[in-house]
């Protein structure tokens, strides 16, 4: 299963992204969760303490494995450098794990031409194809609102994009853009995730309304709680209050029915 996940900013996606993550882990699956927003939370979400978060190395500022695996140097221009270096092994040496969850943080291309094809942008595009056309069982990863790191095949291999949205209109348009996105890269299965939603009926219809009765795929009710969880660094899953886990616990249910359903048409 692999699961893309994006949004607007602050519209809760780490909470979803890392919560998911580690109600797989407890199921039992193997589980690789990356963040892939330069606005890096994913750490937080998944509740690991400052003793692990300080051992993160973010790939994208590893300079010598850069230019070890690209052959090239960072930020100089003009160069030749290697389009498809070798990324097998990432995952295994940078990635923090943590109760059945494997971390990695991409981070993001620093400089004006972080666009084009240098070497960080080509390594990061490289580890994230890997990761989702070989990684085996889920792989969820935690998008900016824009969907840098997946190339056209790459994003081929993710069986979901998925778009947290809140309800208000400019994170409904933010979600539109990125199901726009998703299509031009052949993303076949999209979804919504609404979160922070003070009236979940009146909201759902609103979101059913602009997307698809069929692209609404869970409703996450606004709580003080997850909202004070998120202050402290703390994971949902580690808060000790198992209701406030039920609609996450819906929404897996209903990715897992996806998959199924998917797996049983190909």
């Amino acid at each position: 299963m692999k699961i893309a996940i994006s949004g607007k900013g602050g519209v809760g996606k780490s909470t979803v992204a890392g919560t998911l993550a580690r109600l797989y882990a407890a199921d039992g699956r193997q589980v690789l969760a990356v963040d892939a927003d330069p606005d890096a939370n994913l750490a937080s979400a998944l509740g690991l303490p400052s003793s692990l978060r300080s051992q993160i190395r973010t790939i994208c500022t590893e300079r010598k494995l850069i230019e070890e695996r690209t052959g090239a140097k960072v930020r100089q221009f003009g160069q030749m450098f290697k389009i498809n270096p070798e990324v097998s092994d990432i995952a295994g040496k940078y990635a923090v794990h943590y109760k059945g969850v494997d971390l990695l943080v991409l981070g993001a291309v620093e400089h004006a031409a972080g666009g084009c094809a240098c070497p960080e942008s080509v390594l990061l595009k490289s580890l994230v194809s890997h990761l989702v056309l070989h990684r085996g069982d889920v792989v969820i990863l935690d998008m900016e609102a824009g969907i840098e790191h997946l190339g056209r095949g790459t994003a081929m291999g993710v069986d979901l994009m998925m778009a947290v949205v809140e309800p208000g209109q400019r994170s409904v348009e933010t979600a539109e853009r990125v199901r726009r996105m998703s299509a031009n890269l052949g993303i076949g299965r999209f979804g919504v995730v609404l979160n922070k939603t003070a009236d979940p009926e009146e909201d759902s219809r609103w979101i059913a309304s602009e997307f698809g009765l069929e692209h609404l795929l869970g409703t996450i009710p606004l709580d003080a709680r997850i909202a004070r969880a998120d202050r402290q660094g703390v994971a949902l899953a580690d808060l000790g209050y198992p209701e406030l886990l039920d609609p996450f616990r819906s929404l897996q249910k209903t990715l897992q029915s996806f998959c199924t359903e998917k797996e049983s048409v190909l």
